[in-house]
């Protein structure tokens, strides 16, 4: 990651400020990667609400928000629906292929997504968006390769992080923020 110098734009926020559909790995980046089951099987998760509300202002400013997530759970259906993520796609091996669909869907090239995983399934998706992300506790292979490592861990305020780090790259943090601030 590249530090900023006073009165400049780093290269992670210059390439933030192209994004216009950010995608998001689920296990170590919305959660800690921590896997809980009940003693009937049930998969259960633990959400940061910090989290959550930054992909919210991601979508109210216009970022389409998408999940990609190599495994399936209930609990993240009900937190995207939650959310309202529309984008929701579980049990995926080829992430990179799932991003490259949605961006021809909409028209625009990869050069105008984003992604942010933490581990080394998702250095294919990494490598070939406009934008990438990894929490502090990512896999040193992916802390090595992204655009922007945050300061926090999964599940612990690093998507908000990079949230708050586009909508200021895009010039629409003021307009985010005017609600909170009236």
């Amino acid at each position: 990651m590249v530090e900023a110098m006073p009165g400049s734009m780093t290269t992670a926020a210059r390439k933030a400020a192209g994004v216009a559909l950010m995608g998001f790995d689920v296990d170590g980046v919305l959660t800690d990667g921590t896997l809980y089951f009940s003693s009937q099987g049930d998969e259960m998760k633990a959400f940061s609400s910090l989290d959550g509300h930054g992909l919210k202002m991601l979508q109210q400013a216009g970022i389409e928000v998408a999940i990609i997530s190599g495994r399936s759970s209930r609990a993240l259906e009900l937190r995207a629906r939650n959310l309202g993520i529309e984008e929701l796609h579980m049990g995926i091996a080829d992430k990179r292929a799932v991003l490259a669909g949605l961006a021809g869907q909409r028209g625009i090239g990869l050069a105008q997504t984003g992604y942010m995983g933490d581990d080394v399934v998702d250095l294919p998706v990494l490598r070939a968006c406009g934008f990438s992300a990894t929490v502090a506790d990512g896999h040193g292979e992916v802390v090595s390769r992204v655009d922007y490592v945050a300061s926090r861990g999964g599940g612990r305020g690093a998507v908000r992080e990079v949230c708050d780090l586009i909508l200021r790259a895009r010039g629409k943090w003021d307009e985010a923020m005017a609600e909170y601030l009236a």
